[in-house]
């Protein structure tokens, strides 16, 4: 009886408010609007006239709108062969095209390596390591997408590999555990910054799939792969001790490692088999650190440099359990665009003490590899920093926009460019009008202006990206940090780093596709910094039309007791307000009543693929109950009611009715398409991540609860 009154208390409440303004759309404005059938029904007096019975006019249900009856275009057996012969054209000209240039690359690698085999057997190695990866990428669901770039980002760590090489490079029995020379220096930084990346990166992958492990699940028995790693690294040891080939069997260890790492991407094809992928991806890294750590044995490496190895290792791999340990899903998003700057960093150093250790030595293909190496080294490194500082709010999340900017890109671009002439042939120097310097100065002052420049292009690429795109940022950085990896293989000759580095940068790359195509973004654009976009129309923002529907808890209760078909769409601000938790509560109870009780999760929810995946998993929802957008957009109109918790720009109806807004194009959840929406607000000037208000707020079925979410969801659990 408590609740039929309160019940039928708010519904009067809201036809006496339905009277007035909120019907008309005039703001602080209060008259009778005798239009509204409900409203001239109801009123049997007005103006001090009577209006029963002979002033009403009774109301009659009008017919139901006729459905124009879709026109059928029937075609003939020869327009439908045509039709498929045109599409089939359009398929065979575009893969003759990458095939073309595939070939041209291809010749022209095989024209310019010289008299050097080992440069097309680790191009072998790329293309086929680039191939399996592509292949294993597209079977990660999207829930695991997150956990996908950590431990990628993880892998991405054997950027240690170099660090390890160059210690154990020129030294000697006199060598302390100090590196004692500019190569050295750049082989310690190399390889305590991967190690942070290492410990780190897989930490975090294990703490986020531990969040999808449901009470129900088997036990895993990943102590029995022991056995296999045992035998592996003991023969790696035994094969030192009895002084057999120890080139070779590094060489089989090092494959162990690159079949790991692609298992460890297949593994996360799905959540029954995500642990197993993180554990081989930490088998992989385990058994490619044993097998350099053969390599520098080989090359004559020094206990100092072993000491050297370990203590750096230990330090990075304290400072990443230490990050990690600090990191939840919320965090998730800029804690990986910082690590994808370690690894920028890494690169570079492994490519310049590379250098540094072996100036006059190196033909036209290590440097090439060397100042490639820099180059995405250093883009990846700032525009990582650039990230992070956009993801953590530290700066605005607005675009930079600097006059010329495609311009100033492309003269950046030239500059490096030009450089690397200089740098691969430094007689050039006298074309230049650059005489005062010899040879091995130009190179190395080639060097650090690719650095340098580089590193500016990767601020500027970034920072003129606006912030409903960092979730493809983040993506893009993690294919980059895969590209460091490949030249950083190509410089040293290593095929582990050729095949991992393949791998990363095709997932990144992939994901980097699947992103753009579901905000309906330019991919190229996004690459380039926003390469060939213009500002948004210069019309006219569109006006806002109605007034904002104040709503609150207890009509919120009321209408899901009401309803059968409920729809909930969290955000990044589910995530800022720790509800999630509360809101899994209220999902089970209302599932408990019988009603059916779906999530749908945009792509880009949050700050980076699959936050909001990994977010609800921390909350125990269950798998069956979190849906993509592509699998609910189309149920919105036969959805009783939808709650919006911590989300905007994703529910925007902006995306598809104003040309002028910042995210006209990107596919969004029609929310404002159910029967009853409710929108959990800290307060109703505060925007999303694109800096503009959302319209369905002013729909006639939206009612905007105010506060934050957790206390909203906290109340809604206490009051069901």
């Amino acid at each position: 009886i408590f609740l039929f009154l309160r019940q039928f208390g708010n519904n009067v409440a809201k036809f006496i408010l339905s009277i007035g303004p909120q019907t008309t759309k005039e703001k602080g404005i209060f008259q009778i609007d005798l239009e509204d059938d409900a409203v001239q029904n109801m009123l049997i007096s007005y103006a001090g006239e009577a209006r029963y019975p002979d002033k009403i006019t009774p109301y009659n249900i009008p017919p139901p709108p006729s459905k124009a009856a879709d026109e059928v275009i029937e075609l003939t057996d020869e327009e439908l062969l045509m039709e498929a012969n045109e599409k089939q054209r359009a398929d065979f000209v575009k893969n003759a095209g990458v095939a073309s240039l595939v070939a041209v690359a291809l010749v022209t690698f095989g024209y310019t390596s010289g008299d050097s085999p080992a440069s097309i057997s680790l191009m072998a190695t790329f293309a086929l390591a680039g191939l399996a990866g592509y292949q294993v990428v597209w079977g990660v669901a999207p829930a695991l997408h997150s956990p996908l770039m950590a431990v990628t980002n993880a892998i991405s760590g054997m950027t240690a590999v170099g660090g390890m090489l160059l210690l154990a490079q020129g030294a000697s029995e006199s060598t302390g555990i100090i590196p004692d020379s500019p190569a050295h220096w750049m082989g310690a930084i190399a390889t305590a910054l991967s190690f942070v990346n290492i410990v780190g990166g897989f930490l975090i992958t294990g703490k986020m799939l531990d969040l999808f492990r449901r009470p129900e699940d088997p036990k895993d028995y990943f102590e029995l792969y022991a056995i296999p790693s045992a035998l592996l690294l003991a023969g790696l040891g035994g094969t030192y001790y009895v002084g057999g080939n120890l080139e070779n069997v590094s060489g089989s260890v090092a494959i162990a490692a690159a079949v790991c790492a692609i298992s460890a991407i297949a593994g996360l094809a799905d959540q029954r088999s995500a642990r197993t992928g993180n554990f081989l991806g930490m088998a992989g890294v385990t058994y490619g650190l044993a097998a350099t750590a053969a390599d520098m044995s080989i090359a004559g490496a020094t206990p100092a440099a072993f000491q050297q190895v370990g203590l750096l290792g230990g330090l990075g791999a304290a400072v990443g359990a230490g990050l990690a340990s600090k990191v939840g899903p919320t965090e998730l998003p800029q804690t990986v665009a910082a690590f994808h700057s370690l690894v920028g960093i890494a690169a570079m150093a492994g490519a310049a003490g590379e250098y540094l250790g072996n100036v006059g030595d190196l033909d036209a293909g290590t440097l090439s590899a060397i100042y490639l190496a820099v180059f995405i080294g250093a883009i990846t490194f700032t525009g990582s920093i650039v990230a992070f500082t956009k993801l953590s709010g530290i700066a605005s999340s607005k675009a930079l926009s600097l006059p010329g900017r495609d311009q100033l890109n492309l003269a950046m671009v030239s500059t490096i460019a030009l450089g690397m002439a200089a740098f691969l042939n430094p007689s050039l120097g006298s074309s230049l009008g650059i005489d005062s310097l010899d040879a091995e100065s130009l190179q190395l002052s080639s060097l650090v202006l690719d650095a340098l420049v580089s590193s500016i292009l990767g601020f500027h690429l970034v920072a003129s990206i606006g912030g409903p795109d960092m979730p493809v940022v983040v993506t893009v950085l993690n294919s980059y940090s895969g590209w460091a990896l490949v030249a950083e293989g190509f410089l040293l000759g290593n095929p582990l780093l050729c095949q991992v580095g393949a791998l990363i940068g095709f997932s990144g790359a992939i994901l980097t596709w699947i992103m753009c195509e579901a905000m309906g973004r330019n991919i190229a654009s996004v690459i380039f910094g926003g390469a060939g976009t213009v500002a948004p129309a210069s019309g006219e923002a569109a006006v806002m039309e109605g007034e904002i529907t104040i709503g609150s808890v207890d009509n919120l209760m009321e209408s899901l007791l009401e309803a059968k078909t409920i729809m909930i769409v969290p955000g990044y601000g589910l995530a800022v307000a720790q509800a999630q938790f509360a809101l899994a509560d209220v999902a089970k109870k209302l599932t408990g009543m019988g009603k059916k009780v779906r999530f749908g999760i945009h792509p880009v929810a949050g700050r980076m693929p699959g936050q909001l995946n990994v977010l609800l998993a921390e909350a125990n929802v269950p798998y069956d109950m979190v849906f993509e957008m592509d699998e609910v957009n189309d149920d919105f109109e036969d959805t009783d009611v939808t709650i919006v918790i911590g989300a905007s720009d994703t529910v925007s109806s902006a995306a598809e009715d104003d040309p002028n807004c910042s995210i006209y194009g990107m596919p969004v959840l029609r929310v404002w398409k159910s029967k009853l929406v409710f929108v959990s607000k800290r307060t109703i000037g505060n925007t999303g991540y694109a800096g503009m208000e959302n319209p369905i707020l002013y729909k006639d079925n939206v009612e905007v609860v105010l506060g934050d979410a957790h206390d909203t969801c906290e109340a809604l659990r206490s009051a069901l």
